[in-house]
């Protein structure tokens, strides 16, 4: 996984091109603007989903990870909590092929905060938790990048 701001991005030379691509649409485009639902960008190799939802506690949400995408989270306006572990960590139950999700149950390792403009690129062995309450609940709206690796 990377955390990051994407204020700092010359700070991350060394990320894959598409995910650059992803902060580089981030930047010429207002995704706060953007109505709720899937974006392409790329056809099947690179969209964004935009995303409003109240944070909860965590007992409430569910631990996923992805294999066929990676995951480039872009808070856009308000406070999450991100959980993550390594899957090697977790309870792996049946991948579900047509929504690139694996779900798993265990314990978080860490924990990241996003808030306005920070990132984090989950990658397929980076089991996440999103949709945490970081204190009290709130309305978070987020772009989350989908980005095709195999």
């Amino acid at each position: 996984m990377i955390f990051g701001n994407i204020h700092n991005l010359e700070d991350y030379p060394f990320l894959e091109e598409k995910v650059k691509e992803c902060f580089a649409y981030a930047k010429d485009h207002d995704l706060a603007g953007f109505e709720k639902g899937s974006h392409e960008i790329d056809g099947e190799h690179l969209f964004v989903n935009i995303v409003e939802y109240d944070t909860v506690k965590a007992e409430a949400r569910f631990w996923e990870a992805h294999k066929n995408y990676l995951d480039v989270h872009l808070m856009l306006n308000g406070t999450e909590q991100i959980d993550l572990n390594f899957i090697q960590n977790m309870e792996i139950k049946e991948f579900v092929e047509k929504d690139d999700f694996l779900p798993m149950d265990g314990e978080k390792n860490s924990s990241v905060i996003l808030e306005n403009g920070d990132f984090l690129i989950c990658y397929p062995s980076d089991g996440h938790r999103t949709a945490v309450a970081a204190g009290e609940s709130m309305k978070i709206k987020k772009a989350i990048f989908k980005v095709r690796i195999l």
